[in-house]
């Protein structure tokens, strides 16, 4: 099986791409970021025309996550749990049927959290205290669980192309690393890292000139449970779509899993 990430960036602005890769590559499960639009303006009608089974939670012009599935949605949530007041569309979770069993993917679009002189910083921080809590529930049910999408956090230094210039950055400095450790000491598994120790970007800012000079960093990521880690067979960075006509300025990231 094989599920992917990908801030789309704006699902209208980037239909024609998506359309393309999804018939190219025909991925089981797509997990997208920053779909930028309410739940029924969603374009549905050509997506589903390739197979995809298709759950949103959206949101007007900012944020908003979906997941597309060429495999029947069992369950879905949307929503992180812990505070009521908080309205961002920032996380869908499926539940999906295999031949092993069942399977949890969860698609976040973490918060980003610049500037960090501003309450957008707290918030990130704290969004982050609740997907530890979540994530201790959901790993307590001991099923392969795949934690997935735009983290927006740089792990480690060879994650950025320029360590010293993101330092300080929301998405680079000690507490939001601190909390992403905590997060991953539960128990968690980052898909790429244990496959590769090479430099790997997903994401090229659209300014600078920074595709060309390929000045990227690593914010999409795919976290997995034990079950989930024992299951997986490679992950594969589609960084090709970056160069394509009016792309994302992120780029897919896949797993393979044996499930």
């Amino acid at each position: 099986m094989r599920i992917a990430t990908w801030n789309i960036n704006g699902i209208k602005a980037r239909l024609e791409v998506l359309l393309q890769w999804l018939a190219e590559e025909k991925p089981d499960i797509v997990c997208l970021q920053e779909i930028k639009t309410v739940d029924e303006g969603f374009p549905r009608g050509e997506i589903e025309a390739l197979g995809y089974n298709i759950e949103t939670h959206g949101q007007k012009s900012w944020n908003g996550v979906a997941i597309l599935s060429l495999v029947p949605f069992d369950e879905v949530a949307r929503g992180l749990p812990g505070d009521d007041t908080d309205e961002q569309a920032r996380l869908i979770e499926g539940v999906f049927s295999v031949e092993s069993g069942a399977i949890r993917v969860c698609n976040i679009y973490l918060p980003n959290g610049n500037p960090v002189d501003t309450e957008k910083f707290p918030y990130k921080l704290a969004w982050m205290e609740r997907l530890t809590a979540f994530t201790e529930q959901r790993l307590a049910l001991e099923e392969p669980f795949v934690l997935l999408g735009d983290f927006n956090l740089i792990p480690a230094a060879v994650d950025t192309h320029d360590p010293q210039a993101w330092w300080g950055d929301a998405l680079y400095r000690p507490e939001s690393l601190e909390r992403f450790r905590t997060l991953s000491h539960l128990g968690l598994t980052d898909a790429l890292r244990a496959t590769t120790a090479a430099p790997v970007y997903t994401f090229w800012d659209f300014q600078a000139g920074a595709w060309r000079r390929n000045a990227g960093i690593r914010i999409d990521h795919l976290m997995l449970s034990p079950q989930a880690a024992d299951r997986l067979d490679g992950v594969t960075v589609h960084k090709d779509v970056r160069g394509w006509d009016k792309p994302s300025d992120h780029v897919p990231v896949e797993g393979q899993f044996s499930f």
